[in-house]
């Protein structure tokens, strides 16, 4: 075994865990082998784009006749990203100490191995303690349930059906574009209607995809930040969902499309559907500014070059104060957060805006990003990014979670899992980890339950959409697949979100299939019992609330971690095998959530199954 001097995730190498705040005592040690005869030791650490500092090491002591202990202890700096490695100066030369997998370091001739990360964030930063230890669920509002009797006559760019459970609309024009967007109704009443089956759930956020009024039944082409979209209702009838919501312990978070605006928008106005005003028709408009043209009127940014979606200039001071007061009405109507899309296409001015605004009104408002890497390290458009340090997120989409559960599900390599999830737990501040949003499908990916079923094999290019569709062995393979999947997801660190329709059953492949109608009337019992049992597992114990995670084993086909606090741990282990197993516990004692047989240590895993099992830490 090779000898390992350092190990950024062990309390015994470097203390505290992780993140820190600025100002914090942090202690560093390494152990190396007496026989490289050390006679000076160094920590080299600096800031991101900063020169590096030597810091002296002191001996501490022996450890039997091989080992010896230095040690360095400072003070974390101002709030940053620091990277850092360490420096020998031995008996045969200068050696050094950097890291050569996500966590541990060797010893090295040369300096130009890779560093270890450190996360300093700022020293009043909180998140939202209600948040911590709910359920998230997440609704595209025109697919949950219609609640209401209206009638809407098609005409234009909009169909409305009354077909409910069909597949959606899929007819792109010659060149790609589509033309036209299909509703089914769902709408706010709906969502009342159906708080009591949420609450069963054990759901305490909604999350919903936009529901300011655009053209599209998607909606990420706001036309107007400050009013509802009538498909759904108005504003009154989004006061009552945020009220009545609130009566079963739920609150509601809006999602805040911040980078872009619809073409056909009283801002851009295009299609001159708000009169001869906005910035496409008249230079002079209030709006003109918040646009970047290129050549006007014709020629301007776009979204990922999508011409129906201009971009917003976010450093502008005039769009700058009107998004605070959109903010500020939506929260005083009942909004209890925002998801921000595409959060990493935001600069730092905005973020920073948003955030004081956002806590100004309340503290417990809940702000979530959309990032798809690592948040903590990113780079984006040539820029270090901030969001995590405490002055813009309270946390993100976790897609680096999302890959590796679904990796793990889907190929049964258990190998690395619980590397990466520990990677996200040491390089995010504890506050943000509680807090992530932990999703395994959303109104961007297939499915989950296609994708369990077909083992990722479905085709997600323009021309030939996968839509959707297993068979019955297919469909027993995914549920099982699912329930050990959710079982991960809704007991790792963070916040599970489920996909409005995942716990159901919900068929469907890429978009726009996967944002079908929920399937009201046919959902799977079996499914949607064990999701209950989950949210129930959840409210119960505190431990998912703000519990430590420590990675027990991921080898072999089987995963297995434990969430702990001074008063209980509870061990997930999950079995991807296609055979039963017998999974060998830490300690005696722990008694099974989820129905499994435990004897003594021994837990008894049938294949494709996931356990929860929990032991009180008070005697």
């Amino acid at each position: 075994m090779e000898f390992i001097p350092y190990n950024s995730r062990l309390t015994y190498h470097k203390s505290p865990f992780g993140a820190v705040r600025e100002g914090t005592g942090i202690t560093f040690r390494i152990v190396l082998p007496r026989n490289i005869f050390c006679r000076e030791s160094y920590l080299v650490l600096h800031k991101d784009g900063c020169e590096p500092v030597y810091i002296a090491m002191a001996w501490e002591k022996m450890q039997g006749d091989s080992e010896e202990w230095w040690t360095a202890c400072v003070d974390a700096g101002e709030t940053g990203l620091y990277f850092y490695t360490f420096k020998l100066v031995t008996q045969y030369g200068d050696r050094f100490i950097t890291r050569f997998d996500a966590s541990t370091g060797r010893i090295t001739e040369t300096a130009d191995g890779d560093e270890f990360q450190l996360t300093v964030f700022d020293k009043d930063f909180q998140t939202p303690d209600s948040f911590k230890g709910s359920v998230m669920y997440q609704i595209f509002p025109d697919r949950f349930f219609k609640g209401s009797d209206r009638k809407y006559k098609s005409g234009g760019k909009k169909i409305f059906r009354n077909d409910w459970g069909e597949k959606p609309l899929w007819e792109p024009g010659k060149d790609g574009k589509i033309e036209k967007y299909d509703f089914f109704g769902g709408d706010f009443e709906g969502i009342i209607q159906k708080l009591d089956y949420l609450e069963k759930l054990g759901v305490g956020y909604i999350y919903l995809n936009p529901v300011f009024e655009a053209v599209s039944n998607h909606r990420y082409d706001t036309a107007d930040y400050e009013k509802i979209d009538p498909v759904l209702g108005n504003e009154e009838t989004f006061k009552l969902l945020c009220s009545e919501a609130k009566k079963h312990g739920i609150s509601i978070i809006l999602d805040g499309v911040f980078s872009h605006t619809g073409a056909d928008s009283k801002y851009f106005n295009k299609d001159k559907n708000y009169g001869e005003g906005g910035a496409y028709n008249d230079r002079n408009s209030p709006y003109y500014g918040w646009y970047k043209f290129k050549s006007y009127p014709d020629e301007y940014d776009c979204w990922w070059g999508v011409d129906i979606l201009p971009e917003i200039d976010e450093t502008n001071d005039s769009y700058i104060e009107y998004i605070g007061k959109v903010l500020e009405k939506w929260t005083d109507a009942g909004a209890a957060g925002w998801r921000l899309d595409v959060a990493d296409e935001l600069p730092d001015k905005f973020l920073d805006f948003v955030r004081k605004k956002v806590k100004s009104l309340s503290p417990e408002n809940i702000i979530i990003g959309e990032v798809w890497e690592d948040a903590s390290d990113k780079t984006a458009y040539g820029e270090r990014r901030r969001y995590l340090q405490g002055k813009q997120l309270d946390s993100v989409m976790n897609y680096p979670f999302a890959k590796a559960m679904i990796s793990f599900a889907i190929t049964g390599e258990a190998e690395g899992f619980n590397d990466t999830i520990a990677k996200i737990c040491e390089n995010y501040p504890k506050p943000v980890v509680d807090c992530l949003m932990n999703h395994i499908g959303t109104h961007d990916t297939c499915r989950v339950l296609n994708r369990l079923g077909t083992l990722d094999n479905y085709k997600s290019d323009s021309i030939n959409r996968y839509e959707g569709g297993l068979d019955e062995e297919q469909t027993k393979t995914a549920k099982q697949l699912l329930m050990l999947l959710s079982t991960i997801q809704f007991t790792l660190p963070g916040v599970p979100c489920i996909y409005y329709g995942d716990e159901a059953g919900a068929d469907g492949g890429v978009d726009p299939f996967n944002r079908g109608c929920y399937p009201w009337g046919k959902e799977d019992k079996e499914l949607l019992s064990h999701y209950r049992l989950l949210g129930e597992i959840r409210r119960r114990h505190p431990a998912f609330a703000d519990g430590d995670f420590i990675p027990v084993s991921s080898v072999l086909g089987c995963v297995a971690y434990e969430r702990r606090t001074k008063s209980e741990r509870i061990i997930t282990v999950a079995n991807r095998n296609s055979h039963p197993i017998v999974y060998i516990l830490p300690d005696e004692g722990f008694n099974c959530l989820t129905g499994q047989n435990i004897v003594g240590k021994e837990l008894y895993l049938d294949a494709f199954t996931a356990s929860v099992s929990v032991m009180s830490c008070d005697k």
